[in-house]
């Protein structure tokens, strides 16, 4: 019998996944955040908590134990000093422009409420491990949803690479609840795909404190639902009860909380200078007009996929499709919001021989996209391994290098779910069943 070679054999295959891992966690401790100390320390930049959790939890505290306006100037200059080190000062010309504002729907207040009287540093690294478990668990969900039944070690492997992904690492050193929402999302359509609409529904509502990064998704479902809404209009009225329950409570604690958040989350774009991950490949009014391009395509698919049911492979594939091209379309660029490719991505490598296959353009992009995706690991094993043989200040020069690709990833994922989806080469097969 012919020996396995050795990037089939499973022990090898893991052992490489994780040295992929642990090269991306050794060239952020080692090379990015040495590198971001050294240029704060040269610049006269301020470094506190660093946490995006702190603008949350700090303003959670103020109104839950103060009844403070969390939105307020007085509690972002308390966010500031805690975030930074000290208040932001505009006569600095180096200080940074992200003011911390509590950019976020007040009822994320509910969810931090168990931690407001806790300590920051407890509640610092007991989040992390949060993150951490939701992350790693919401790969299996999605091996779930896909029907890819993998074995243990394979899964593993596919961990391992998540939890050693560049966005995955930032979001867990930021502490993003970016990776929160993602994981709502993806056990709520675990649930959708196992007929537990009401649960699923509560999770979507739950979700919102990221409404750029869910409401593509609503977009997506509310076409499925009208599609056979006798049978699928449980998961919608859970979702808008959870909703009206949660604007209501966040009303009592804060009335006028909506006009406060809109205006909070228009100072953010302006003194983050958000926009669409395009804008930064391509000149306006171009980028534009292909995120609207984009965004017309993945609607299209959506309608044209409606009647499909929760349990077949083109409800998966549309949500792998939706989450992707979410990325082209929101207006603020961020690597740890990649987390969202996670489904799209295994489901490509999953059905990568049909997609080598079917046509050229799906060649081309399939191999763009596995060339992009490597590069975060090989550049990082290379800087983690010479920063332990080559000085300091030699290394971090080449900070950057592993984030060379993170803008062109999500488009060469979009465009190639956008292309096997329109072609149907992954749901040729799926039946309409209407579950």
């Amino acid at each position: 019998m012919r020996k396995p070679g050795v990037f089939r054999n499973p022990l090898w295959v893991v052992l490489g996944s994780t040295l992929c891992a642990a090269g991306m966690w050794l060239y952020v401790q080692r090379v990015l955040v040495m590198y971001q100390i050294s240029d704060a320390a040269a610049h006269g930049r301020p470094r506190g908590t660093l946490s995006d959790l702190y603008p949350r939890w700090l303003g959670a505290r103020e109104l839950l134990l103060h009844g403070r306006d969390p939105y307020s100037a007085a509690v972002t200059r308390e966010i500031q000093a805690g975030y930074y080190g000290r208040p932001l000062d505009s006569t600095r010309p180096d200080d940074p422009r992200d003011q911390q504002g509590f950019a976020y729907p007040v009822y994320v207040a509910f969810y931090l409420a168990p931690t407001v009287s806790l300590p920051f540093d407890a509640v610092q690294r007991a989040f992390f491990w949060v993150l951490l478990g939701l992350t790693a668990v919401s790969v299996p969900i999605w091996l779930r949803v896909l029907q890819w039944p993998l074995p243990l070690w394979a899964q593993t492997n596919v961990v391992a690479l998540t939890l050693g992904s560049l966005a995955v690492v930032q979001g867990l050193k930021l502490q993003q609840m970016t990776l929160v929402v993602a994981a709502l999302m993806a056990i709520a359509i675990a649930l959708l795909v196992t007929d537990h609409g009401i649960a699923a529904g509560i999770l979507l509502a739950l979700a919102t404190i990221k409404p750029q990064l869910v409401c593509p998704l609503l977009f997506w479902l509310a076409i499925w639902t009208v599609g056979d809404l006798n049978r699928r209009y449980r998961w919608a009225v859970s979702f808008l009860i959870t909703v009206a329950v949660l604007f209501a409570a966040a009303e009592l604690w804060l009335p006028g909380w909506i006009p406060r958040f809109w205006w909070a989350v228009r100072e953010y774009q302006e003194y983050t200078g958000a926009g669409p991950l395009l804008d930064k490949l391509i000149p306006l009014p171009w980028s534009r007009l292909t995120g609207f391009g984009a965004g017309i395509g993945a609607a299209y698919i959506c309608r044209r996929n409606r009647k499909f049911a929760a349990n077949t492979e083109a409800f998966a594939a549309t949500v792998c499709l939706v989450l992707a091209v979410t990325l082209l379309i929101v207006p603020t660029l961020a690597i740890y919001n990649q987390v969202l490719l996670l489904p799209a991505l295994l489901m490509l490598a999953r059905n990568r021989r049909a997609i080598w296959d079917r046509s050229h353009a799906g060649r081309v992009l399939l191999g763009a996209a596995a060339v992009l995706l490597i590069w975060q690991w090989l550049s990082s094993i290379v800087l983690a391994s010479v920063s332990f043989v080559m000085p300091p200040e030699v290394v971090q020069k080449a900070w950057a290098v592993p984030g060379w690709t993170a803008l062109t990833l999500p488009v060469a994922v979009a465009a190639l779910m956008l292309i096997v989806a329109y072609r149907g080469s992954l749901v040729a097969s799926a039946g309409r069943i209407t579950a």
